[in-house]
């Protein structure tokens, strides 16, 4: 049957419900170095002009990141490789551009830091995407509170300047470290105030977690609904799916396939994190997800048909 439950994700100013269709968030990255699209989106003019396509393309909502959090970068630790400052003047002249033309999109932000999501959250936004789980910057929790914003809230093992250097991990161990890594995080949601309906949770595909160990994590993805709280996945174009296509294809070792070759693999993985009880996916290709998506939603629809012997 079934693994979704209809529940409501409470946002900034309204409310998204969640598990009767799969959701699926457009990725807009305003960065020179993103691994996906580093710099094609760079210039704001150009950032809005993507955004609006996606949202044209079927995205329900979208995901503004300003800041590459690529392996090997500085985030999350003592020097952030984008101030805050430099981070906001990257995100608000697209997001107000977005806002602008489109006064109606559900617009999320990419930031662990509590200052960004501050300004953000004023300008309009209406979700706070962090990728430490609240755990880099211990005023995010309190701001998210204090804001009534949407969270999700993604699992990190590490930081990216951490993760070339981590020992491997068994296939039960990684599940378990995300499943309390999660439920860490959500009991410091619970302390700050926020409230449950506001939070949706992340597996963090790729973030700490080497390649066999993410497949072994999307396989077991829908005991995490557990928790209590619908899950996102955010599978596209990870560099997990490229070093298995370029094994497959016989090519040296470390050599990974380049982003125009991961969309299948992409889509591959995205229909198992929604049979596997995603609510919302992150896409950079949108067409194509909303196009999986609706296959994948309507298997899940047949598996909640009652049997009928």
């Amino acid at each position: 049957m079934d693994s979704r439950k209809g529940m409501d994700w409470r946002l900034r100013t309204r409310t998204l419900m969640l598990g009767q269709r799969t959701r699926v968030m457009g990725v807009v990255n305003i960065t020179p170095d993103s691994f996906s699209d580093g710099g094609s989106y760079f210039a704001p003019e150009a950032a809005v002009e993507h955004a609006l396509a996606l949202l044209d393309e079927g995205a329900d909502l979208l995901d503004l990141g300003a800041e590459s959090t690529r392996p090997g970068s500085l985030a999350g630790g003592d020097a952030p490789a984008v101030s805050p400052d430099e981070e906001q003047a990257r995100l608000l002249p697209v997001l107000e551009g977005i806002l602008k033309a489109r006064p109606d999109t559900i617009i999320s932000v990419d930031t662990y830091k509590a200052a960004t999501a501050r300004a953000v959250l004023k300008a309009g936004a209406e979700i706070v995407n962090d990728v430490s789980g609240l755990t880099w910057d211990a005023e995010m929790a309190s701001v998210c509170s204090a804001s009534g914003a949407g969270v999700a809230l993604m699992h990190t093992r590490g930081t990216p300047a951490e993760w070339s250097t981590q020992p491997p991990i068994g296939p039960d161990a990684v599940f378990e470290l995300v499943r309390s890594g999660l439920a860490n995080s959500l009991a410091l949601a619970a302390a700050a105030g926020i409230a449950a309906e506001a939070l949706v949770l992340d597996p963090g595909y790729g973030f700490g977690k080497r390649d066999g160990e993410n497949y072994a994590l999307l396989a077991r993805q829908a005991e995490l609904l557990s928790l209590g709280r619908p899950l996102m996945a955010g599978v596209s174009r990870k560099s997990f799916l490229a070093h298995k296509l370029a094994k497959a294809r016989g090519e040296c070792s470390g050599v990974q396939a380049p982003k125009e070759a991961r969309e299948n693999a992409s889509l591959a993985a995205m229909t198992a994190a929604i049979l596997g009880g995603a609510s919302i996916v992150r896409v950079h290709a949108v067409r194509p997800a909303v196009d999986a998506a609706q296959v994948a939603d309507s298997i899940l629809s047949a598996l909640a048909v009652p049997d009928s012997k």
